[in-house]
């Protein structure tokens, strides 16, 4: 990857930390995940209407990577299908671990995490949230 295009990453990675969309938990299903080896700590809910994701928020703290993570899965995912979503998120832990992917542009601005399959360390801090949706929509959130 050339500079120009990690240093528009890293721009738009640092735009999603610093002013993330659809912060704020509404009481939606949601699950929360914590990760004591870096402090990443997020809840992400989401509202399903008909098989059809029409809300997604969150809501925690951590790292630049995991709360933009989860500001920029909460605009690619929302109003697609729940079966979308799903494939959506395989191809993300697919490009994450540095797999190469077809129609990679599906994953919009998503795109921006291609580099952390560089470090490895920081996987989990680009998937958190990602895993937390996923187990919404296969119907395992959290009880409280």
């Amino acid at each position: 990857m050339n500079n120009d295009i990690e240093n528009l990453y890293r721009q738009v990675i640092m735009d999603h930390y610093k002013n993330p969309r659809n912060k704020g938990l509404k009481g939606y299903p949601h699950v929360h995940i914590k990760n004591p080896s870096c402090g990443d700590d997020i809840t992400i809910e989401a509202k399903i209407e008909n098989g059809i994701i029409k809300e997604i928020n969150h809501q925690g703290s951590g790292c630049s990577i995991c709360c933009s993570s989860a500001s920029v899965l909460s605009e690619v995912l929302k109003g697609k299908s729940v079966d979308e979503a799903k494939g959506l998120i395989q191809k993300y832990y697919r490009m994450i671990k540095g797999e190469k992917i077809d129609d990679e542009e599906d994953l919009e601005e998503a795109l921006v995490y291609e580099g952390v399959s560089k470090f490895p360390a920081r996987i989990k801090c680009a998937t958190v949230s990602w895993k937390a949706l996923e187990k919404i929509l296969n119907g395992e959130p959290d009880e409280e």
